[in-house]
C-alpha cells in the first residue's frame, strides 16, 4: 500500500508530502494505482519548480517507493499562496484516487 502523509504546519499549511510503499495493485510496470500517484506528485514538484521558482528539498528511495518533498517556510506570501494551491491540488488528485482503490493508496494529514 502506498501511504500519503501530507504534514502541516500551524498555521495550517502544508509544509511537506511523504509518499511511501506500493500499490501492489499490478505487477510492476503495470500498476495504474502507482502510476497515478507517481504521476500527480511528481507533476505537482514540476509545476511548483516551474510556475514559482521554488525548488522545493526532494528526498527519493535508490528502488521506488519512497519520496518526501519539503517546502520553505520562509516564502513571500504571494510564492506560498501558489505552492499550497499547487500542492492542495495534488492532494485533490490523490484523494480522488484513494476513493477508487481505498485498498492500495492511504491519505493521512497531520499538523507538525
Amino acid at each position: 500500500m502506498i501511504q500519503v502523509t501530507i504534514e502541516k504546519d500551524q498555521s495550517d499549511h502544508i509544509c511537506s508530502f511523504e509518499m511511501k510503499g506500493h500499490a501492489d495493485f499490478a505487477e510492476h510496470g503495470k500498476d495504474l494505482v502507482c502510476a497515478a500517484a507517481t504521476a500527480v506528485s511528481f507533476g505537482a514538484v514540476n509545476a511548483i519548480v516551474e510556475l514559482t521558482k521554488v525548488i522545493p528539498d526532494v528526498k527519493q528511495g535508490q528502488d521506488g517507493g519512497f519520496l518526501k518533498v519539503s517546502f520553505s517556510q520562509n516564502l513571500v506570501p504571494k510564492t506560498n499562496e501558489q505552492v499550497q494551491l499547487i500542492v492542495q491540488a495534488m492532494i485533490v488528485s490523490l484523494q480522488t484516487i484513494e476513493q477508487d482503490y481505498g485498498q492500495h493508496i492511504k491519505i493521512t494529514l497531520q499538523k507538525k
